[in-house]
């Protein structure tokens, strides 16, 4: 005897079937993005999952442009989409975005950038190691084109680029720091790779004086373990570790920003100071409702972009991967 199926069993069964339906229609349509086009990852760096969102354009195939884009302290890989904007820019131009979370207690995320800062530098936490296993994931998986690896950061996640930038030459093509600093006590780095650096003239959170700086956050001590140096101490450092015997004179003076670039260098090596730019990515979105306002005379995002464009590691004859 067959009983009648109810009202609701057939609805329940229909709820099973269009659900089962749906499943399977994402499962062939790849990846979840989330409301910004961003997909998830989790790379296995030691005995740790790391993780970070990409953004991939549609209809791009094969091995493409990587940039690695670094929040600020206290922020996350979200955090660097809005600011900066490079989802557009990718579409327009045909690479990839990878949006790297660096490690903390909660949503406080830091990076290991050597002086600083707070968990990531206080646990010792292996960014470099991080870094080089996600760039080799998505080389395996024919993402990231190996020759055309870029990495450019936001305040600490600057920092961490001049890290990566030292440590990892014979993996990236270029780095372009941002509102970042370096410390002085840096070791050359083992080749020579091509560095766009920007400071903001009116930044106190990484003043261009150097020293601790001021912070909106309450923190009971600097982020940092040692004074930054002064802004011009990062393009005196890929001046020297780029082999560039002077820089090319005069330099270049509006009422935007102050460029100077190095002569003669075995890389290109280029500083932008903005004259009104304070602590914040230039030509972008505020990383935080505190946050100071970036100016909007000076788009930082397509400088870098262009500047890595014309850099490859293919173009250089660079070394080898390392690490």
């Amino acid at each position: 005897m067959t009983l009648p199926v109810s009202r609701l069993a057939r609805l329940a069964l229909g709820a099973a079937l269009v659900t089962s339906l749906i499943a399977c229609a994402s499962a062939d349509a790849g990846p979840f993005r989330d409301r910004d086009g961003l997909t998830q990852g989790e790379v296995s760096s030691g005995a740790t999952l790391r993780s970070y969102e990409m953004y991939r354009p549609d209809g791009l195939k094969g091995p493409s442009p990587l940039v690695i884009m670094l929040h600020g302290g206290g922020g996350n890989g979200k955090n660097g989409v809005k600011m900066t904007g490079f989802n557009a820019l990718a579409v327009t131009h045909g690479f990839t975005v990878v949006y790297p979370d660096g490690s903390g207690r909660g949503r406080f995320l830091t990076w290991n950038a050597g002086h600083c800062c707070q968990y990531a530098m206080e646990e010792g936490i292996d960014d470099i190691g991080f870094l080089s296993d996600l760039i080799d994931v998505l080389v395996v998986r024919g993402i990231a084109d190996p020759d055309r690896v870029y990495v450019t950061g936001m305040s600490n996640g600057a920092m961490m680029s001049h890290r990566a930038g030292r440590e990892l030459s014979g993996k990236i093509a270029a780095i372009a720091p941002v509102v970042g600093a370096v410390f002085g006590d840096e070791k050359p780095a083992a080749l020579p790779v091509p560095a766009l650096i920007i400071t903001g003239a009116k930044d106190e959170n990484v003043p261009a004086a150097g020293g601790n700086g001021t912070f909106k956050r309450r923190i009971t001590k600097p982020p940092n373990d040692m004074p930054y140096a002064p802004a011009g101490a990062a393009f005196d450092y890929w001046m020297a570790s780029n082999g560039c015997p002077g820089e090319t004179r005069p330099k270049t003076v509006t009422d935007v920003y102050t460029l100077r670039r190095g002569a003669g260098c075995k890389s290109p090596v280029q500083w932008y100071e903005i004259i009104h730019g304070a602590h914040a990515w230039p030509g972008g979105s505020k990383g935080s409702r505190r946050g100071d306002a970036p100016v909007e005379d000076f788009d930082a995002s397509q400088v870098i972009w262009d500047f890595f464009e014309s850099q490859s590691r293919s173009i250089t004859g660079r070394g080898q991967p390392s690490r």
